[in-house]
């Protein structure tokens, strides 16, 4: 039987109907551009293999009903009239949240019998939520014929995290579940949602590129993702502009001296320093890739990692386990990815080296006392999409 036989077979089951369709949407792994997206900056994601997939029909009595084979428990029952901004609900707030701002932005969804299932890891950074919320968000449009895009769908998902779930999150995510393309990195400029699909063969070229699960969960909810946003709006404040995008990266010094001056807090002036930088890394980045010379984004992995472990402190221990033991084992270059404090880092490496770097990393966590991390490649893969 095939995963989707099976969904299909556990939503008849579950719900005493066939569903009407069967969606997918991936995770993500940020190649560079960490924590700018809600800086109006740019970002380079590339979808992953790992999907949430949703099994789906049509309700006309405005009930919401959502199950997963995730997660312990029954199925969550909802009224869509009744659903309200941070109500709690636990991983079903995601789904709900999207039906809420669907139904927000005056679109008729009536109700909706939904089985969840992923293999997008959770608590990695890869964007779990995201992929729940696109691959809903997608359904929910393709039965009802609402005729919004994929960047629309994505805008609608990201609402749904920031004001129904409450994570203040930018618009990355849901734009790299939506709209990357197998083969190929996302250029994405977070300002006005214009993107560009940038190749991106590393087994064309003899490199691969690990993802590596640090097994330590992070949780963005808890205020320290909050408290990073709300500095870089201060700094963006104390500098006279809308958002840090505004500000060039040949300013920066310049820029941070105001601030210095300004007595602003010094975490604001080490945040402004990371996202300003960090902008610039991608354009580094997407030119070395236009150019073929993916082994020189290395050096720039290393120091997106330093500027978040440094500047804007949201790395951990094992992330940086990661980063050193791969990069002393012959790796071209790693930083840690997503939100931080805990998840998932990256490795850029040469084929021939990639399986003894990954077993360097295992042995300098197995020697530090440190989970078992969970190691597997970043393969670029197709947004979300109807399977049948």
């Amino acid at each position: 039987m095939t995963e989707n036989s099976e969904l299909t077979a556990s939503f008849t089951e579950l719900y005493g109907r066939a569903p009407e369709g069967i969606w997918a949407a991936p995770g993500r792994v940020n190649l560079i551009g960490e924590y700018t997206d809600f800086n109006d900056g740019f970002v380079m994601p590339l979808a992953l293999p790992h999907t949430a997939r949703a099994a789906v029909a049509r309700r006309a009595d405005g009930e919401l009903r959502l199950h997963s084979t995730d997660v312990p428990g029954g199925v969550v029952r909802l009224r869509i009239d009744e659903l309200a901004p941070q109500q709690g609900h636990g991983w079903a707030a995601y789904p709900a949240g999207v039906v809420w701002a669907l139904r927000e932005a005056g679109h008729p969804v009536t109700g909706a019998d939904i089985q969840l299932t992923s293999t997008v890891p959770t608590g990695a950074g890869l964007s779990s939520s995201a992929a729940l919320e696109v691959v809903t968000a997608f359904a929910l449009n393709d039965l009802f014929e609402l005729g919004l895009s994929a960047q629309e769908l994505a805008v609608l998902g990201q609402r749904a995290e920031n004001a129904f779930v409450g994570v203040p999150c930018g618009i990355m995510d849901q734009m790299a579940s939506a709209c990357c393309t197998e083969g190929h990195a996302l250029h994405l400029d977070t300002r006005d949602l214009t993107m560009r699909q940038v190749p991106f063969d590393l087994a064309a070229g003899g490199l691969r590129l690990l993802v590596v699960d640090t097994q330590v969960k992070h949780a963005l909810g808890d205020g320290a993702y909050a408290e990073r946003r709300a500095g870089c709006e201060a700094g963006a404040a104390a500098l006279g502009v809308r958002t840090l995008r505004e500000v060039p990266y040949d300013s920066l010094g310049a820029a941070l001296d105001t601030l210095a001056g300004s007595g602003v807090d010094e975490s604001v002036v080490r945040y402004v320093r990371h996202v300003v930088s960090d902008n610039q890394r991608v354009e580094q980045v997407m030119a070395l890739l236009d150019a073929g010379d993916v082994r020189a984004a290395g050096p720039v992995l290393d120091a997106g990692h330093a500027s978040l472990r440094d500047d804007l402190r949201v790395s951990c221990p094992e992330l940086d386990l990661v980063v050193s033991a791969a990069v002393a084992a012959g790796a071209l270059g790693a930083r840690m990815t997503g939100g931080g404090f805990g998840g998932s880092a990256i490795v850029l490496v040469e084929e021939e080296q990639a399986d003894m770097v990954a077993k360097s990393v295992l042995e300098a966590f197995a020697a530090a006392g440190h989970a078992t991390p969970r190691i597997f490649p970043a393969v670029p893969s197709a947004g979300a999409r109807r399977l049948g």
